[in-house]
Order: C-alpha cells, then structure tokens, then sequence
C-alpha cells in the first residue's frame, strides 16, 4: 500500500511536470481522466497478475467507462506515466509502456492480427506519442522516441529518434535529420513512383538542353525578319532549379 500511494505522488508530480494547464491538487485529482485511468490499471493489473481475471476486466471497462481510456489489464505500465487528455487511447495486453512516457489522445497501442504471445509495443523510457498515432504489432520504441501525431509506427524504432508519417519513418536521429533517400526505407509504393518520375525528368531535361545547347551553338549569329540578333538563351537560365529540388 505505501508503494501505492508513493506511485500516485509521481503521478500527480508527472502531471504538474508536461502539463502547463495543471493550476492545483484538486484539479488535477478530479479533472484528469488519464490519471484516474493509471490508478485504476494499477487495480486492474494487480487483479490481473493474481489470476482474479474477470474482476481485472470488469475494473478495467469501468475505467474506460469513465474515462475513455482502455488500457488492458495485462498491459505493464511503467512509472509517471502521464495520459493527455486521453479520450480514444487504447493500450494492449501485451504493451510494455517504460517511464516517463506522454501519451495524448487518440494513440493505440495495438496489434496486427490474431496471433498469440507478444503482439503488441514496447514503449521505452522518456517517450512522447503524438495525438492519433497507431503502434501495432511486437515493434520496440527506444527511449527518448518521439511518435508524431497521426503516424503508423509498424516497425521497431531505434532510441533518440524521431518519427512521422503513414507508414512512419525516421526524421531524426540523436538530432541530426536523417534524409531518405530509398523507398523501400519507408516501404510506400508511392514513393517510388514519385522518385522514378523524378529521374525521369531529370534525363528528359539534360536531352533537352543537350539539344538547346546544339542548336544554339550551330547558329550562333541568327537573325530575326526584322535584322536583329536572335538572342542566345542558355540552358541554365532555362532551368534554375536542379535536380535536388525533386529528390524525396
């Protein structure tokens, strides 16, 4: 019982500590679902790990009942996890959530299938999920991760990283932006059309100005029907941009 409560006062420190609009105790204690969400996992995992299985689901759909919060009892739960808002958030039976991890509203963490065993994320320590994000399957978040909102994570993430988009990819990594450069890295087919079309017009440019450049060069002293000089437009006033600009 004493780790209980120490548990609640990290929790309640977790919520003055990434929320700016926490003013007081009471507000805290009263007006924040995802931590009465916590506390009562912590009842529910507790049920759940003494074989009271029915009880521990029972808690549990009370909880998301009142908070709209569902949180498996199975799930292990790390300390000071601090729910924002919190409205939609599902986390799995086999979720492993680490410390000091901010979840906001929306996120899942969720599996693929129906198979048996591990099926759902490890969430490492210092980790930040963005509003909406999907976590699926027995993928790993390493710590100091941050998920942005409305990304589909489906493959483990290595720590100090962060990442966006559907399917979610690596932006950056130990600070330092991380430039994708093959499709297959973010496994969108779409990409690799876009990047195909890219080099495409980058051949049809250099033939074009292959062209303009030897047409130009033949006739150097051309001239109008009205007697004046035709003037010379080289290539790379034609075309500013290079190809870069068109490189994903």
């Amino acid at each position: 019982m004493p780790g209980f409560f120490h548990s609640m006062r990290e929790d309640i420190a977790a919520v003055f500590e990434s929320d700016p609009a926490a003013r007081s105790y009471l507000e805290v204690l009263v007006c924040y679902p995802g931590l009465h969400a916590v506390w009562a996992h912590h009842l529910s995992h507790w049920l759940w790990r003494h074989d009271m299985r029915f009880l521990a689901r029972l808690n549990s759909q009370f909880a998301r009942l009142f908070t709209g919060i569902e949180i498996h009892p199975g799930a292990e739960i790390g300390h000071r996890l601090f729910i924002d808002h919190g409205m939609g958030t599902v986390i799995g039976e086999t979720a492993i959530v680490g410390d000091d991890v901010t979840l906001y509203q929306g996120v899942t963490l969720g599996g693929t299938g129906k198979e048996k065993g591990k099926r759902h994320p490890t969430v490492g320590n210092h980790v930040s999920i963005g509003s909406g994000a999907k976590l699926l399957g027995n993928i790993t978040i390493g710590d100091n991760c941050r998920v942005g909102a409305g990304s589909v994570v489906l493959r483990s993430v290595p720590a100090n990283s962060t990442i966006v988009g559907v399917p979610g990819h690596i932006v950056l990594r130990d600070g330092k932006r991380v430039v994708i450069t093959d499709p297959k890295e973010i496994r969108d087919p779409l990409s690799d059309v876009i990047i195909k079309l890219a080099a495409e017009l980058y051949e049809l440019r250099e033939k074009f100005q292959r062209h303009t450049h030897e047409t130009l060069g033949a006739e150097p002293n051309l001239t109008t029907n009205e007697g004046t000089s035709k003037p010379t437009i080289s290539p790379q006033e034609l075309f500013q941009d290079d190809y870069q600009d068109y490189q994903i």
